[in-house]
């Protein structure tokens, strides 16, 4: 039985996930170039970058230029990404730009902890901790849990819904030990190991534990199914999603080279939108964007409907015609 939501929320992260992987260095009036036309899409929230390591992840080695150079849209919340103490002090310089959201990180897969983190469960469990602490005294709220590798690890194989659960619920117990009042679960499928029934299992697993929290998905389309993916959980009424313009992206620590980033936003505006689910999205704006950013990287991205355009063009050609 479908319990399709009568719209969703799109947070696009094309920004943020797609430079980072991107071998050949991107000038930084390029990403604000990106940046400002995706503000112009309709768009609610758009990732900009990432206050990381310049060694670790040398694509975001100009993060605190492009926090300072693009142009926001009123409309627009924009939001960055970082996981250690050093990352928050960065961002809480633009805190008249940014708007600063706290978020406790685990993972489903203790492999891709190491590979992606450099931490055990145990050590990261800890620096999450600490981390939440120091939000807090920054005055950030913590407001969200993530989890990596929720449905499949590179290093680790299949990952059980019930390991999702057990990463949600160590989160879980460090928002209490600290009050912070969650807001939201989101379920990354870091390496694009989801299918449409293992999708449906974990989020139904979650909502049994936490059935009255919001879910945000977070989908790759390393083998295709991201769409398909999105398709199952729009119909349990999942509201909330990440995605990126063009499917730009692609995580630089899951050891896949070649794999395709996240589940591209027009992709995802036209399944919704043709469900009869409102996005907010202008789809020829974002694909004109995916334009923009197929220029800036130099080569073609994996999105279909750039390629093949959105039905609504197709649509208004056939009316002109037969007004004729």
């Amino acid at each position: 039985m479908s319990d399709l939501p009568s719209k969703i929320s799109i947070t696009e992260e094309g920004p943020r996930e797609g430079f980072q992987i991107e071998e050949a260095a991107i000038a930084i009036e390029d990403k604000i170039r990106l940046i400002d036309a995706l503000g112009s899409t309709g768009v609610s929230s758009i990732q900009v970058c990432s206050f990381v390591s310049p060694r670790l992840v040398p694509g975001w080695a100009d993060a605190d230029a492009v926090a300072a150079g693009f142009t926001p849209q009123s409309d627009v919340n924009y939001t960055a990404l970082w996981f250690n103490q050093k990352g928050l002090e960065r961002a809480l310089q633009f805190v008249d730009r940014l708007s600063l959201l706290g978020c406790i990180h685990v993972c489903a897969s203790e492999a891709f902890s190491m590979s992606n983190l450099n931490r055990s469960r145990h050590e990261n469990l800890e620096a999450m901790r600490e981390q939440t602490r120091a939000h807090q005294n920054a005055g950030v709220s913590v407001d969200k849990i993530s989890v990596m590798a929720a449905f499949g690890c590179n290093f680790a194989g299949d990952i059980e819904p019930s390991s999702a659960v057990e990463a949600v619920e160590d989160a879980m117990a460090i928002a209490d030990e600290h009050d912070a009042s969650i807001q939201e679960i989101a379920l990354a499928d870091t390496m694009g190991w989801a299918t449409p029934g293992l999708t449906t299992r974990v989020i139904a697993e979650v909502r049994s534990r936490w059935p009255d929290m919001p879910i945000r998905l977070h989908l790759h389309d390393t083998r295709g199914l991201a769409i398909a993916n999105a398709s199952s959980a729009l119909s349990l009424g999942v509201e909330r999603f990440d995605s990126t313009v063009g499917g730009l992206g692609g995580c630089p620590f899951a050891k896949h080279k070649g794999a395709a980033g996240n589940i591209a936003t027009e992709e995802l505006v036209l399944l919704a939108e043709e469900s009869g689910v409102s996005t907010g999205i202008d789809i020829e704006a974002m694909i004109a964007a995916g334009h923009l950013a197929e220029s800036i990287i130099g080569r073609t991205l994996p999105s279909a409907v750039l390629r093949g355009g959105s039905l609504d063009r197709f649509r208004a050609k056939a009316r002109d015609k037969q007004a004729w």
